[in-house]
């Protein structure tokens, strides 16, 4: 039997993010092969002018390509990106190709903005398939756009790791965009709030974005001497980080499936997580993970403060996040299940 070519349609993989870290998992794995993926690079990181004409050229090589392409598999996110797949959705329908819709949104609010609101529900019915990141999702699409029909859960994988080298450090690791929605302010209080009853730990706030403000209100609660703050770190210098962590925490106030906890579970850190996005699908408090209400700096000053006493419990804890790194978010399986989505969408009639 043929197997269908497959145009993936998504951000650059110079672009720091959650797409392009999943895209280059299912580039990996012997699918891209199998159905001759090819990755249209949309959009990357930098001045306006720059994500022009990185535009043109996507569209540009995408009209020349799309011909001899059979399914066009579109990841976005809300916003502006939805805007621009919508352009190659019309044509890949116009040239009688079968759609992918995969759904990478940052948090529920994206359903409720109007604009982004019309374009999705256009994108979701008119496509073969749409792929969510959690049932959570799903039941969103249902409740908030009305969409119901060929909606898939496909979860994010997580990273294939070697094993840790480095020993264990009494260390809070965030790694991620420093920006509000992340509630890295929750955690620099929270983490305020534990310092001096537990003065072997520090904190390590790893990412871009409003470095300096999050330096500033630690500087402010008079933790300067035991926060840092790395910069974006990848490579080397993040695996070390990880595996050098004893606690994975992530204050968010929303996301679709985030991958630093998917990194963390890869490397077996106890998390502490709000309870956002697809996450409460898996998440079982005091099981794999620990939780806490977003925005609530003593909740998770008192989650920490729990684990930081109970080695135990992190070990515990450490042994659950791997279970699912290496069962429900393995990304063999979730190669896996893409190639179920491939061929399905190719033999519908």
């Amino acid at each position: 039997m043929k197997k269908p070519k497959v145009l993936v349609v998504a951000t650059s993989r110079k672009t720091r993010g959650g797409i392009t870290a999943v895209i280059r998992a299912y580039e990996a794995g012997p699918q891209w092969r199998e159905f001759h993926c090819r990755w249209i690079e949309t959009s990357r990181d930098g001045a306006a002018w720059r994500k022009l004409l990185y535009l043109a050229a996507a569209l540009a090589q995408y009209v020349v390509l799309l011909p001899f392409y059979d399914i066009v598999h579109l990841h976005l996110t809300g916003g502006t990106s939805v805007r621009r797949k919508a352009v190659f959705f019309r044509l890949a329908r116009l040239m009688g190709k079968r759609t992918i819709v995969h759904f990478h949104p940052s948090g529920p609010e994206v359903l409720d903005d109007p604009a982004s609101a019309r374009h999705l529900r256009r994108l979701f019915t008119g496509a073969d398939r749409v792929v969510v990141l959690s049932g959570q999702w799903r039941t969103w699409l249902s409740e908030r756009l009305g969409v119901t029909e060929r909606v898939t859960v496909l979860y994010n994988p997580c990273p294939a790791v070697p094993p840790p080298t480095a020993r264990r450090q009494p260390v809070v690791l965030f790694a991620g965009s420093v920006i509000a929605r992340k509630g890295y302010d929750t955690l620099i209080r929270a983490f305020a709030l534990v310092a001096k009853q537990h003065e072997e730990w520090c904190l390590v706030v790893a990412g871009n974005g409003e470095v300096d403000r999050a330096r500033a209100l630690a500087a402010q609660l008079g933790i300067k001497e035991r926060a840092k703050f790395p910069g974006w770190v990848s490579g080397e210098t993040k695996e070390r980080l990880f595996n050098e962590a004893s606690i994975f925490c992530l204050a968010s106030m929303g996301e679709g499936f985030p991958m630093a906890v998917l990194d963390a579970w890869a490397h077996g850190v106890p998390c502490v997580v709000t309870p956002v996005g697809g996450l409460p699908d898996v998440v079982r408090e005091g099981e794999n993970a620990l939780t806490f209400p977003v925005g609530d700096a003593r909740a998770l000053a008192a989650q920490l403060a729990r684990l930081m006493a109970a080695p135990a419990l992190r070990e515990r804890l450490s042994q659950a996040s791997l279970r699912l790194a290496r069962t429900t978010f393995d990304a063999a399986n979730i190669r896996r299940q893409l190639v179920g989505i491939y061929t399905e969408v190719w033999n519908e009639k």
